[in-house]
């Protein structure tokens, strides 16, 4: 039979490390102090092995203080992957404490965003010794959008899991739109758009439409404004599908630039006012006589069937059931 003192030694022994854990301001210091003196790559471990104890101890709270400052300092220094990995374990820490996403947390991220550099790419280089510049150049800028990407998405996937909109915040898709256009070497606006219709700035959507008409290929920005219209209608959003068109024309007018004139525009145009009068019999109308323009964009088609599911609940036709029924006929 065991003692009292042998039953609390074992006790004590089981306890969580909580009260072996200085208060987590000691640590910000001292890791502070330890990148000051240029050490960046020791400090990483260091924060990574002692907010993985502050977690264990169930002190969730200090935890995040400790790798929000952390991923702060590594990329104030231009550390870019080290400040990204503390980035990824502060969301972490959000999804294992069960953090409600609320205005003060997405503050906390949008710092940390906030410092993710915004360098320029070089679009051009007038000697062949510029090559190798370029090619680094580059590089970096793909480490660097890959690097805010994995940080903004994991924050978006958390937001959509402890927050109100099951799509994820609003704030954080914006802010991934804007860093994907500014930063991504091999432009996206597919991926750009689909983050800023779930976004809350279509004021910046539309800035950043124009931005891309100016210095697009031909052809491309018809299709850039059709994506974007088409996304928000798929989600059933003809509200803000109409505003965007509205504040593109805008901004087009205010720069003195010419708004693009095609068959596939004239069928984004003529889809919104369908839609506003819900006819269903012009909808299909719509969509026979100007497949051409559709097909221009594989993802069109899709899209257009998601509008009317959402707007007309049609089903979509089942591909295995039309197989099903054809060799029905043929037995």
């Amino acid at each position: 039979m065991k003692s009292g003192n042998q039953v609390r030694e074992k006790m004590s022994r089981e306890k969580p490390r909580r009260a072996n854990l200085p208060p987590v301001q000691e640590n910000i210091n001292k890791l502070e102090k330890v990148i000051s003196d240029g050490n960046s790559y020791g400090a990483q471990q260091m924060y990574k092995s002692i907010s993985t104890r502050y977690v264990s101890a169930q002190r969730c709270a200090e935890a995040l203080d400790l790798l929000h400052s952390g991923a702060c300092l590594q990329l104030k220094h231009g550390e870019v992957t080290c400040g990204s990995e503390l980035a990824v374990m502060f969301v972490d820490a959000l999804v294992k404490g069960k953090i409600p996403c609320d205005p003060e947390i997405v503050d906390r991220i949008r710092k940390i965003y906030k410092l993710f550099p915004q360098i320029p790419v070089p679009s051009n280089f007038a000697v062949e010794d510029d090559v190798q510049e370029l090619t680094e150049a580059l590089g970096a800028a793909k480490t660097r959008l890959q690097s805010c990407y994995s940080f903004l998405k994991a924050a978006i996937k958390w937001s959509a899991e402890f927050g109100a909109d099951k799509n994820g915040d609003p704030q954080l898709h914006t802010m991934l739109a804007e860093y994907i256009y500014s930063e991504s070497p091999e432009m996206d606006m597919a991926k750009v758009s689909y983050h800023f219709v779930r976004g809350n700035n279509l004021k910046k959507f539309a800035t950043t439409l124009v931005n891309f008409m100016s210095k697009c290929y031909p052809g491309e920005d018809d299709i850039a404004i059709a994506r974007a219209i088409l996304m928000y209608l798929s989600m059933g959003n003809l509200q803000d599908a109409s505003s965007l068109m509205e504040e593109l024309k805008k901004q087009v007018q205010a720069q003195e630039l010419e708004f693009p004139v095609s068959d596939l525009i004239q069928f984004i145009n003529l889809l919104l006012l369908t839609l506003e009068k819900e006819t269903l019999p012009l909808f299909n109308a719509l969509r026979v006589k100007y497949k051409p323009s559709i097909d221009r964009e594989p993802a069109f088609n899709e899209l257009v069937c998601d509008i009317a599911e959402k707007f007309y609940g049609m089903q979509r036709r089942n591909p295995f059931q039309d197989m099903f029924g054809d060799m029905l006929k043929m037995m």
